[in-house]
C-alpha cells in the first residue's frame, strides 16, 4: 500500500499546476490512505488465529461419546447384576440360617 501512496504523492507533485489533476491526486492519495488504515490492524495481528473443528473431528468425538455411553451402561449393567446377585446370596444365606435354627 506504499507503493500507492508514494504514487499518488508523485502525482500530486507534478500536477501541482493543473487544477483538476491535483483534485483527482488529492483523492486518489486519501483513498490510498484509507485502504492503508483499513488494512493495517489486520497486519498488526501477528497472533495465530484457532481454526474451527473439521468435520473429521467431529464424527471422531461424536464416536468417542458413543463408545463412551456405551461403556457407562455396561458398567451399570454390571453392578446391577452384581446388586442383584448379593440380594440373591443374603436371601439364601438366611433361609439356610432359618433352617438351621429350626433343627436345634
Amino acid at each position: 500500500m506504499s507503493d500507492a501512496l508514494e504514487k499518488a504523492e508523485a502525482a500530486v507533485k507534478e500536477a501541482s499546476t493543473d487544477t483538476a489533476a491535483v483534485q483527482l491526486a488529492f483523492a486518489a492519495m486519501e483513498l490510498a490512505k484509507l485502504a492503508q488504515q483499513q488494512t493495517s490492524p489486520q497486519e498488526a495481528c501477528q497472533h495465530q488465529h484457532k481454526q474451527g473443528r473439521g468435520t473429521g473431528e467431529w464424527l471422531a468425538i461424536g464416536c468417542a461419546a458413543c463408545v463412551g455411553s456405551v461403556g457407562i451402561a455396561i458398567g451399570f449393567i454390571a453392578f446391577a447384576i452384581g446388586g442383584i446377585s448379593v440380594a440373591i446370596l443374603a436371601l439364601v444365606l438366611r433361609s439356610m440360617w432359618r433352617d438351621i435354627q429350626k433343627h436345634r
